[in-house]
């Protein structure tokens, strides 16, 4: 039923195919040997250097460097041999734009990783927060444009694709409208990425509230941004709000943050005994960091005064701990030294039966 399948009718000869094989195993061996010295020269070079960046560099681009070295290599064996020719003649179409955008794709990442880690070894948190989110918005929009880039030439070395796109070349202006209309909110948004890395309203890390939920910002995107809450809950946030409307944010130039404390007491409160017990918990609490520290009457109403007692710290988490350690605390020197400052509202039931009683 199927004829078998004779050597000698392959119209490639065997002495041919040896050729072709030890022309491409010397072609890989030679590239890698080349690529693990020249590679780990570098590498040795790099070291001596203070920063970071250009080892991670090297790490992120060792591997592909390798594919390139062997393409590279098999490039110069096709031209000394005409099996591999005929078939690198074929592939390099597609392997070229693909080995290229691997590197340039891995360098983008190398160099991102490497500015970030030189940020977070200089020690300054705020400056740290602000390289970080523009390199991550930067570095994103640098590793998309090289995918689509590769893609679109991997594609073009398609005839039939090719054919698509000049036609579309042809009608460009309709085509041009079409897409613009299409890829308007893809390119509101891109927008608003680059605006989001180049002014900085916000910043991985920064403290915002959004809607009235606080929380820290994980993750900028040129679509959303994710705020992650005291809760552990995720706010995705479009980018563009954060440019078009207001918002808190906490942490824009430093931790450091004044937060008060709010007592609500009776008009017959002595404020100075109050100020005084609050000044000196707080002088003895190991949050406070001794820049701010006052107590106000902000309010006086007919049943009711409104003190606000403000401190700062350090940290905008130490400071929350600082506001509950100071109300648990004067809350309880209040119930225990000054129980008529305390508000109360009640309703004398049996007293205001017995007086109606006594009326009728």
């Amino acid at each position: 039923m199927f004829e078998r399948f004779d050597p000698r009718n392959w119209p490639i000869s065997y002495d041919a195919l040896i050729h072709t094989l030890i022309v491409l195993g010397g072609a890989v061996v030679l590239a890698s040997l080349i690529h693990w010295v020249v590679l780990n020269t570098v590498h040795r070079i790099a070291r001596l250097s203070s920063t970071p960046i250009d080892d991670i560099v090297f790490t992120k681009v060792y591997k592909p460097l390798r594919y390139a070295f062997i393409g590279f290599a098999i490039a110069i064996a096709a031209e000394h041999d005409l099996l591999v020719g005929d078939g690198w003649d074929v592939l390099a179409r597609f392997m070229k734009p693909a080995l290229m955008g691997w590197v340039l794709y891995a360098g983008v990442r190398g160099f991102a990783a490497g500015i970030e880690q030189k940020g977070a070894l200089a020690g300054d948190v705020v400056a740290m927060r602000a390289q970080r989110t523009r390199v991550a918005i930067l570095s994103r929009t640098a590793r998309v444009a090289v995918v689509i880039i590769t893609v679109a030439l991997i594609l073009f070395n398609i005839p039939g694709v090719r054919e698509i796109g000049v036609t579309m070349l042809a009608s460009a202006g309709l085509a041009a409208l079409a897409v613009g209309a299409a890829a308007q909110p893809a390119l509101k948004s891109l927008i608003a990425g680059m605006q989001m890395a180049i002014t900085q309203p916000v910043r991985i890390g920064d403290l915002v509230k959004v809607d009235g939920q606080a929380g820290r910002v994980e993750e900028i995107r040129m679509s959303f941004v994710t705020v992650r809450t005291w809760d552990e809950r995720v706010l995705v946030v479009p980018t563009i709000r954060f440019l078009d409307e207001s918002f808190e944010n906490w942490s824009r130039v430093s931790e450091k943050l004044t937060g008060p404390v709010m007592l609500h007491l009776d008009p017959a409160a002595e404020v100075a005994p109050i100020r005084e017990e609050f000044e000196s918990f707080v002088k003895q609490h190991p949050l406070w960091d001794g820049r701010n520290l006052a107590l106000l009457m902000t309010e006086a109403y007919p049943e009711s005064i409104e003190l606000r007692l403000s401190m700062s710290s350090e940290a905008i988490g130490d400071l929350f701990a600082l506001r509950c350690a100071v109300r648990e605390h004067m809350v309880a020197w209040l119930r225990t030294n000054q129980p008529g400052a305390l508000i109360r509202h009640r309703l004398e039931v049996e007293a205001a039966n017995a007086r109606a009683m006594g009326a009728v």
